[in-house]
């Protein structure tokens, strides 16, 4: 099983190009089973998650055909697809659940796995079952396997989410696409891989409007065939950006519409980063001393996201004085504060509230990542730690963020894979 071997403290200095975003590319793969006309997908991020939702599409039935540099894919659908989405590949990522929407909107049957991912909390998929089965869906629930089927095409409703979810919000409006009839969503999640989906759906002919945390999808017969260019992924860069400010970089991050983590940089700035923005790029330089915040809560979006958080952490443990972050999306999800609590962080734990005693020296030490984010985490305190730091586990960093190790190598990090 690979490591990261981190040599520190480093110091960032030079660009990187922001990869295409994993959070846009599930639900938009998972889309193109509604189709009965090819698909060209760009802008893909080579990540774990991303083949393991091509090999499911496959499985399914799908014919993929793949640029060389595996960024753009060419989706054709069978006429008889199967309906069967195996634990085997289902087990490994939580996006997969994404299938069953168009599954059954699409064919009106289903087998799919109960989903894996992250072991960041509960996560049920109670919304996703509840909103489709609103619009038709009968489904009971066996041996792992949400068996599902409808009686025809699933008819148009209104649906208000308890609360807001963004599987769920996604796989309702892929299913309302082909659905008879309107189709109202209320408390939706608005996150911007939201709107990339539903652009790309409307770019295909669906019809799909927002007002606020609505959305309103009038049924359509069939979509027609289309070409769509992923969205830049926000926690890619987001991470780049806590990076650049951590230490002391001189940053330019490319290759991102700078509006999407409007919220993160306004945070940035606050701990004294200087920032300065265009249309595709922020320059990013950090400071000398890093102001602590008192307290930064997780939020759907447009506020700081969950999966930002442990990053956030790190930052804080540097910076000067007492802060606290307050987790409000997965209950499970400060994994992380053990492994960093290993290099010295200070930290306290009370219910879902992070405190955080700031002037932390970070020592060199071995660690072992939990999940995506966290392992993140982990290679931004072993970069500015005195020391080295072994990272085990690094396949959970490798199934949200592409070519990590290159990249950080560009920009300074004395970074090195260990098999």
């Amino acid at each position: 099983m690979d490591k990261f071997l981190i040599n520190g403290p480093c110091r960032i200095k030079g660009n990187v190009s922001i990869s295409g975003s994993k959070n846009a590319s599930l639900p938009i793969l998972a889309a193109t089973l509604l189709f009965n006309k090819p698909v060209i997908i760009k802008n893909l991020p080579r990540v774990r998650d991303i083949n393991t939702m091509l090999n499911l599409l496959k499985s399914l039935g799908s014919k993929i055909i793949l640029s060389r540099d595996r960024k753009t894919a060419k989706i054709i659908n069978k006429k008889n697809m199967k309906t069967f989405a195996s634990y085997s590949l289902v087990k490994t990522m939580r996006g997969s659940i994404l299938v069953l929407g168009p599954l059954i909107s699409k064919f009106y049957r289903s087998k799919t796995s109960l989903p894996g991912g992250c072991l960041i909390g509960a996560r049920p998929v109670n919304y996703h079952l509840i909103a489709l089965k609103k619009l038709g869906m009968k489904y009971k629930i066996r041996d792992g396997y949400i068996i599902a089927k409808s009686d025809g095409r699933l008819k148009g409703k209104t649906i208000k989410f308890p609360k807001i979810s963004v599987g769920a919000t996604e796989n309702s409006i892929i299913a309302a696409c082909l659905a008879k009839g309107k189709t109202i969503l209320k408390n939706c999640a608005m996150e911007p891989e939201i709107k990339d989906l539903t652009q790309f759906l409307n770019k295909a002919g669906a019809n799909i409007k927002w007002s606020g945390r609505t959305c309103i999808i009038t049924g359509i017969d069939s979509l027609n065939q289309t070409t769509h260019t992923v969205m830049a992924d926000r926690i890619e860069a987001g991470t780049f950006c806590v990076a650049a400010t951590l230490a002391k970089g001189n940053l330019q991050v490319k290759n991102l519409d700078p509006k999407i983590i409007n919220t993160e940089l306004e945070l940035l700035k606050k701990v004294g980063a200087k920032i300065k923005t265009t249309n595709n790029k922020i320059f990013i330089k950090g400071p000398d001393k890093i102001k602590s915040i008192k307290n930064i809560k997780t939020k759907e979006f447009p506020g700081i996201p969950t999966d930002l958080q442990a990053q956030l952490m790190v930052l804080m443990c540097k910076s000067v004085g007492k802060s606290s972050i307050t987790e409000n999306i997965f209950e499970n999800r400060f994994m992380h504060v053990a492994e960093l609590q290993r290099l010295g962080a200070k930290i306290n734990i009370k219910n879902n509230k992070a405190f955080i005693d700031g002037n932390t020296n970070f020592i060199g030490a071995e660690l072992m990542s939990s999940d995506l984010r966290a392992s993140v985490a982990l290679v931004l305190a072993a970069m500015v730690a005195n020391g080295k730091s072994i990272i085990g586990r690094v396949y959970h960093l490798e199934r949200g963020y592409e070519n990590i190790e290159n990249k950080l190598k560009k920009i300074g990090v004395r970074i090195k894979r260990l098999k």
